[in-house]
């Protein structure tokens, strides 16, 4: 099989090479074919794409850039679409994740980007969305108007399936040309959203560009990136602290690293009805992409108290792995992901020889490894299924830890009550916790949500103003005026 991946706009009868890319998975070969453009074309493409955003993106309103973004989505949702059989038959090869997961997660992600998340989406970081559309009364007397970059500059990571929409619908919703570049490990479904979006809008066929070019390109990205008002960057702390070095200090840098999430559990969630269903919703959210997302829990704090011990919530999520894994298995590693998995879970065994609260559950042909113990530093684990289970007695025991991390957390599931989930949620906002959510919903931000406590939008737009007293001057030269 051979996909041509990617999406351009019309620069004339310019000769494109390729790059092949090939993934193989179950005896299924899929070569992928990525435009690579010289540095000529890709200013071409720049050019293109800034002008006809300029003319066409910039002169819509918000209202209808809303509607087409959510037919296109409408298409994508459409399991007899082009699109959408072709998304569930290929990314399972390129990601190696397994086809009902994609399947499942594809539909609750895309979920997030139709009419009303949208308008939601836009609301929450705006408020008034004819921002976006013309200058608004201000409450303190003059008038705003929120105006997106000529073009933003995204540079995508490929750990989790179709994740490049967040960043590639927020520069639509602000009416900014954008050009996207694709990562070699899911260099798929921005292309196919950004041909379903000019499908349905054809108006939009210059707006925008998806590209492709091999990571760490120092050359090609420091030319590139001078044509950028904003760079939107995602991948590995250290990526992209080399991406800035190569961006002027006049374009707007917006990096997305590397960032570590947990689970907290009270022991109102542990007696004997509820424990079960908490441990299931817990592995759902290891299992989800194993855990590949920022968003994904390494660690889940359990506190004491509760008719199921902490150590047997582990023996719980342990059943609840091995009962997913059954379902949706866990995709083939790569050399360096089993070398650390398995290095991980030594290191775990051996430690527990000389702590005998410590149980280490899986044997080393499950495909998953929890490990319990008491007291224990909060540590990211090498992810793909493994996970700590850390009793606890008072909160207050383990912030310290945690706060040791403080540049790097993201989001806490809790499963507590009220009373806990807000005193909690007050306690881990000032260690730097910029989400709070539910146990099974870890790996699933809402629509609007606040990407590592930073606005989609405004972090996009800059805001300009009419102070009063230019609209009160202005009258003195008014046609009207006696």
């Amino acid at each position: 099989m051979r996909e041509r991946v990617g999406y351009l706009p019309d620069i004339g009868e310019e000769i494109i090479d390729t790059k092949i890319l090939t993934f193989t998975r179950k005896g299924e070969v899929l070569e992928v074919e990525a435009p690579q453009l010289t540095m000529e074309q890709m200013q071409l493409v720049t050019e293109k794409v800034k002008t006809a955003s300029s003319e066409v993106l910039k002169n819509m309103s918000i209202t209808e850039i809303i509607s087409i973004i959510d037919s296109a989505i409408e298409v994508l949702l459409d399991r007899h679409s082009t699109y959408r059989k072709k998304a569930e038959m290929l990314l399972p090869i390129v990601t190696g994740y397994d086809k009902e997961m994609i399947r499942l997660g594809l539909t609750s992600f895309l979920k997030k980007f139709r009419k009303h998340e949208l308008q939601r989406f836009v609301v929450e970081d705006l408020g008034n969305p004819l921002l976006l559309d013309g200058f608004q009364p201000r409450v303190k007397r003059g008038y705003s108007k929120a105006v997106g970059p000529d073009l933003i500059l995204h540079v995508w990571a490929g750990n989790v399936p179709a994740l490049p929409l967040w960043s590639l619908i927020s520069g639509l919703l602000v009416k900014s040309g954008n050009i996207g570049k694709v990562s070699s490990a899911e260099p798929l479904f921005a292309g196919w959203f950004a041909q379903v979006l000019v499908e349905v809008a054809p108006q939009l066929k210059d707006c925008l560009a998806v590209v492709w070019w091999k990571g760490g390109d120092e050359a090609r990205e420091k030319e590139i990136f001078r044509y950028a008002d904003v760079v939107v960057g995602y991948g590995s702390n250290t990526s992209l602290e080399s991406m800035s070095r190569r961006i002027p200090v006049t374009t707007r840098f917006l990096p997305f690293g590397h960032k570590v999430s947990f689970g907290v559990i009270s022991n109102a969630a542990l007696d004997s009805r509820k424990a079960l269903a908490t441990a299931h919703q817990a592995a759902f959210d290891i299992i989800q992409f194993d855990q590949q997302g920022c968003y994904s829990p390494h660690i889940f704090y359990v506190q004491k108290g509760g008719n199921v011990t902490p150590a047997e919530f582990a023996q719980y999520l342990a059943q609840e792995l091995e009962s997913y894994q059954k379902r949706y298995p866990r995709r083939t590693l790569t050399l360096e992901e089993m070398t650390a998995a398995v290095h991980w879970r030594n290191q775990e065994e051996v430690s527990s020889f000389s702590n005998p609260a410590k149980q280490v559950f899986g044997q080393t042909d499950h495909h998953w490894t929890v490990v319990y113990e008491e007291g224990a530093a909060f540590s990211p684990t090498c992810s793909n299924r493994t996970v700590k289970v850390i009793a606890f007695d008072e909160l207050e025991d383990i912030l310290p830890s945690i706060q040791h991390y403080r540049k790097f957390l993201q989001s806490a599931g809790i499963a507590a009550a009220p009373k806990d989930l807000f005193r909690w949620a007050e306690k881990f906002g000032n260690i730097g916790v910029t989400r709070i959510t539910a146990l099974g919903k870890m790996t699933s931000p809402e629509a609007g949500w606040h990407h590592d406590g930073r606005f989609n939008l405004l972090d996009l737009v800059q805001m300009v103003d009419i102070e009063h007293s230019a609209e009160e001057y202005a009258e003195y030269f008014a046609a009207y005026i006696d």
